[in-house]
């Protein structure tokens, strides 16, 4: 018996050791998957997380980008265009709620995959649209703009995987910016065609890059 309690004494601190290295691990990946300006997930951690959301029928994309902000940095600094980006970040995830998923994918672009519970989704991105909208609190009420949003039922495409889902999000959130829209949805009246599968003004776009018209 004195053995045994003797083994268990000289174990226990191994074992705590473990424990608060796994823990340590557990926080270090947390950190990794989170952007560190806006908290929301990177675009790997989000990746994963939409795609398994896609699984519902109910699921639908978004892609957010927000509108002269490169003006905004270039006019009141850095500080406020980092303000107006955490800002944004924070009604987005809000917004989108523990049952969706939100994250940056870089500069000002933003994703988010949500369950339409109602099949309200233009409703519900209008009224998102217009909380993005608002003056960032503690800032200059100057310091504001506005965040075009494309989006599409995963339903509607459903040979398409996420990467092909945020293509088609990209489109019509490019011609919801082009025609100050604030919202547009893949599929229904006329879209910027791709070329390689990127938009005009796109890293790996090549030449004119015309309109089309896509079906409904």
């Amino acid at each position: 018996m004195n053995t045994f309690v003797t083994v268990l004494a000289a174990a226990a601190p191994v074992a705590s050791g473990w424990t608060a290295h796994v823990l340590w691990l557990r926080r270090s990946l947390n950190v990794a998957r989170r952007d560190p300006l806006t908290g929301l997930r990177t675009r790997e951690a989000f990746t994963r997380r939409a795609t398994a959301l896609l699984r519902d029928p109910r699921a639908i994309v978004v892609l957010a980008d927000v509108d002269r902000f490169k003006q905004i940095n270039d006019t009141f600094g850095h500080a406020s265009g980092d303000a107006l980006l955490k800002a944004t970040a924070d009604r987005l995830a809000h917004h989108v709620g523990r049952s969706g998923v939100a994250g940056r994918l870089g500069g000002d672009e933003f994703a988010a995959v949500l369950i339409d519970d109602h099949g309200t989704a233009a409703d519900m991105l209008a009224v998102l649209h217009g909380v993005l909208a608002r003056p960032v609190d503690g800032q200059d009420p100057a310091v504001h703009t506005t965040v075009s949003l494309g989006w599409t039922r995963a339903a509607d495409f459903p040979g398409d995987d996420l990467s092909g889902l945020l293509r088609r999000a990209d489109e019509a959130m490019y011609a919801a910016k082009q025609g100050r829209a604030g919202t547009r949805r893949a599929g229904l009246g006329r879209l910027f065609a791709t070329v390689t599968g990127r938009r005009a003004g796109r890293i790996g776009a090549r030449g004119e890059v015309p309109v089309v018209e896509v079906a409904a």
